[in-house]
This record gives C-alpha cells, sequence and structure tokens, in this order.
C-alpha cells in the first residue's frame, strides 16, 4: 500500500494551501514537513529533489512532483475531480486559472510595501467584485446546477470556495452581490470531507500574519 503523501513547504497557506485543499477534499490524509530555515530548503536541492530549485513539492506515487500547477492536476486526476473529459478539463483549467490570479494577488498582500497596501487592498476587492466573481456567478446562472462544470464537484470548485473564504478575511460580505456564489459557498462548505477541512486543528492553515510572514522569508532565504 502506499504511503501517505509528504508535502515540503512552510508552516503556512502560499501555495501549498491549494494543494491541501485537494488531498483533503478528497479524504487522502497526508504528512507534512515543513521548511523552518535556508538549510533545510538547500537540503531538498542538494539531494536533488526540486527539479527547479523550489517548492512546494510533494511526494506522491513514487514521485516528487514540483510546480502547484502540475500537482494540482495530477491529485484533481488522480481523484476525479478533472471533470470526464476534454472539453470538462479545459474549463476546469480556465476556472482554476481565474480563482488562482485573484489568490495570487492574495499571497502577496503581506509583502507589499506599507505605503502601498491600502491600494492594493482595494484592488483586491474590485478585481474579485467586477472581474473575478461576476464569471463564477454566470457560470453558476447559466449551467443550472450546482457545480461550475458539469454536475460533479470538480477542482474548479474547491479553488473557488478557497478564494471565496480568503477574500471574505479582507471584506465579510464580499458575496453581498452574488446570490449563487452565496449558495454555492453554503453547498460546498457543507461537503463532508470540506467541512472537517473547516474545522479547528484540520491541516488547513490560518490567515497569514503580515510581519510572520515576512520574517519567515527573510530567516529561511537568510535576507
Amino acid at each position: 500500500m502506499a504511503g501517505k503523501p509528504k508535502l515540503h513547504y512552510s508552516n503556512g497557506r502560499g501555495r501549498m494551501e491549494s494543494i491541501r485543499w485537494l488531498l483533503a477534499t478528497a479524504g487522502v490524509e497526508f504528512e507534512e514537513q515543513f521548511i523552518e530555515k535556508k538549510e533545510d530548503l538547500e537540503k531538498l536541492r542538494n539531494d536533488g529533489y526540486l527539479l527547479f530549485q523550489q517548492v512546494p513539492m510533494v511526494e506522491i506515487d513514487g514521485m516528487k512532483m514540483v510546480q502547484t500547477r502540475a500537482i494540482g492536476s495530477y491529485i484533481a486526476a488522480k481523484y476525479n475531480l478533472y471533470g470526464k473529459d476534454l472539453k470538462e478539463r479545459a474549463w476546469i483549467d480556465m476556472y482554476v486559472e481565474g480563482t488562482t490570479d485573484l489568490m495570487v494577488m492574495i499571497m502577496y498582500h503581506p509583502f507589499e510595501p506599507a505605503d502601498t497596501k491600502e491600494k492594493n487592498l482595494a484592488l483586491i476587492i474590485e478585481r474579485a467584485t467586477t472581474r473575478y466573481f461576476p464569471v463564477y456567478e454566470k457560470a453558476l446562472k447559466d449551467h443550472g446546477q450546482d457545480y461550475l462544470v458539469g454536475n460533479k464537484l470538480s477542482w474548479a470548485d474547491i479553488h473557488l470556495l478557497e478564494a471565496i473564504l480568503m477574500v471574505e478575511e479582507f471584506k465579510p460580505d464580499i458575496l453581498s452581490a452574488f446570490p449563487l456564489l452565496q449558495a454555492f459557498k453554503g453547498r460546498t462548505s457543507n461537503i463532508p470531507t470540506i467541512k472537517k477541512f473547516l474545522q479547528p486543528g484540520s491541516q488547513r492553515k490560518p490567515p497569514t500574519d503580515e510581519k510572520e510572514a515576512v520574517a519567515t522569508v527573510k530567516k529561511r532565504y537568510n535576507i
């Protein structure tokens, strides 16, 4: 029997969090090896485990997988969260890329210069409400189903819920103009494996503390 996937990253959200979401939703138990200092990262590099010298890295099925998108695609396909055919996968990919763009803006927010933080936060809210969430609201309306693609939970739905919850940490009423997304959030949050992942004590990581995030990066890369 294959061992549990092992995730190599810092003890924080970053680019690994969406991978944690996928595994948890699929009901897959996983282990985490946290990178806490520069030497931890250098060891992975020196051992030849990082194809492009960077994390996240996931040990799964005898592979040491890197690149967030590749890892996500593999896990989604392995656990039947990636559509039934090429067309469905194309739609899932487009939806995932959209939510990724929004989440990357949020990921970088703690590292923005102090004098631009307020402006950048306003941009995140503006993009969420005028560029990204309207697309998903319309998709649910046009599709007429509970999920974005087909009538089955997919990577696209999991990623969208993660993005919604991230933006709500900045603006709790962000979905006030999106009734279908409000209903979507309620449905998907109550899927048993997701509901479990959202409970305290799970491997889901808390919102990023800005000072701690900056200090961690400086320590890890000795800057």
